[in-house]
C-alpha cells in the first residue's frame, strides 16, 4: 500500500505493472493474471480488459458473444431466425447492452462495426474460418482470413484461431497458430484458441467425448493459448487406451460438473482461462443448466453465439441477463 502526495491519510493499492490507468483490478483477476508469468505487460493488460469488462468484470467469469457463424454455416442458417443479425452492427451492440465480456468476429464484421466497438467492448479478431461448402472431412481445416496487424489496427484485445485436433490437417494448424500467436505477443495481444476435435478417425460421438475434449483443451494450453474455447463434453470415452486410464484411476465423469472439472484440470490444473461453447440453438433451460455446471465445475464461463443472436433482441437480452446472474452466483 502507498500514500499519494496530497492525499495524506488515504491509501491506494499499487496497480499491476503495465495496467495502470485502465482499471483497478480485483483480487481474483490478479490471481488469474499471475498464471501468465511469461507475458509482457501489454498482453496482460489486454487480458485484464476482457476480465474486467461488463457485468461480470472482476469475477473471473466471462460471457463472450462470438459471431463467426456466417462463415461456418452461411447467412440464412445463421441470421434468418432473427433478421436483425444480418447487420454486423447488431451483434456488438447486443453484447454491449447485455454487459458481456467481449465480442468475437472475423475481419469483415469487426471492420463494419468498428464505430460501435471502439472503446465500448473488448474485441477478439477471429483469424481463420471454414465454410460448410467445403468437401473436407478427414482433413478438416480452416483458411487464415485475417492478420495480427488487422487486430492491431482495429484495437482488438485478442486474436482467435480454430484448431481441429484429430484432423489430418492439424499439424499445419498448429504451426500457423504458433507463428500468429508469437506475432500477437510481440504486439501485446492475447490469443484465444477454439479447440474443436474433428476429422481423421474420430467418430461423431468422439468429437464430444470427455477424454477427447480434455485432450483438446490440453493441446490448446500446450500451444500457448491465453483463453481456451472447447465444447461441453459428454461422458463418452473415445480412445481405447485413455478409457483404460479413466477406469483404472476412477476419474469422475458421471456429471457435467465432473467433466468440466476434468477439462479445467487438463488445462494446466486450472491455470488457463477456459470458456465453453454454447453450440446450436436449444431451449433456455438447457442453456442455464449448462451454465450452472460450468460455474460449479470451476469453468470460466460461456462463449455463446447462436443461442443469443438467433433469438429476438429482447429475448436475447433476457437470456443473457439470466446467464450473467448464474455466473454471479445469484441463481
Amino acid at each position: 500500500m502507498r500514500t499519494a502526495a496530497g492525499y495524506e491519510g488515504r491509501t491506494f493499492e499499487k496497480p499491476e505493472p503495465g495496467i495502470q490507468g485502465i482499471m483497478k483490478l480485483t483480487r481474483r483477476v490478479k490471481e488469474i493474471l499471475a498464471n501468465y508469468e511469461s507475458d509482457n505487460p501489454a498482453t496482460r493488460a489486454n487480458l485484464a480488459r476482457i476480465l474486467m469488462e461488463g457485468r461480470l468484470g472482476g469475477t473471473g467469469k466471462l460471457v463472450i458473444l462470438p459471431v463467426d457463424q456466417g462463415f461456418e454455416h452461411g447467412p440464412a442458417r445463421s441470421f434468418a431466425a432473427n433478421p436483425a443479425g444480418y447487420d454486423p452492427k447488431y451483434h456488438p451492440q447486443l453484447a454491449i447492452d447485455a454487459g458481456l465480456s467481449a465480442y468475437a468476429a472475423p475481419l469483415g464484421p469487426l471492420e463494419a462495426a468498428a464505430d460501435v466497438t471502439a472503446g465500448q467492448i473488448p474485441t477478439i479478431l477471429k483469424l481463420n474460418s471454414a465454410n460448410s461448402l467445403s468437401r473436407t472431412k478427414e482433413g478438416a481445416d480452416q483458411a487464415v482470413t485475417g492478420s495480427v496487424l488487422d487486430a492491431v489496427r482495429l484495437g482488438a484485445s485478442a486474436i482467435g484461431f480454430t484448431i481441429y485436433p484429430g484432423s489430418d490437417a492439424m499439424y499445419d494448424q498448429y504451426e500457423e497458430i504458433r507463428e500468429l500467436s508469437a506475432e500477437a505477443k510481440e504486439y501485446g495481444i492475447a490469443t484465444v484458441i477454439w479447440s474443436y476435435p474433428r476429422g481423421g478417425a474420430l467418430s461423431k460421438d468422439g468429437e464430444l467425448a470427455v477424454d477427447v475434449i480434455a485432450y483438446a483443451a490440453h493441446m490448446a494450453a500446450l500451444l500457448g493459448a491465453h483463453i481456451i474455447k472447447v465444447k461441453l463434453p459428454t461422458d463418452h470415452l473415445e480412445n481405447a487406451e485413455a478409457k483404460k486410464v479413466y477406469q483404472s484411476q476412477n476419474i469422475p465423469i458421471g456429471t457435467l460438473t465432473d467433466r468440466v472439472k476434468h477439462v479445467m484440470q487438463s488445462s494446466f490444473n486450472g491455470r488457463r482461462i477456459v470458456v465453453f461453447s454454447g453450440g446450436a440453438m436449444k431451449g433456455e433451460d438447457s442453456v442455464f443448466e449448462d451454465a450452472r455446471a460450468i460455474r460449479d465445475g470451476g469453468g470460466n464461463g460461456s462463449i455463446i453465439g447462436r443461442n443469443a443472436f438467433q433469438r429476438p433482441r429482447e429475448d436475447a437480452l433476457v437470456l443473457l441477463d439470466r446467464l450473467v446472474r448464474i455466473y454471479q452466483g445469484k441463481e
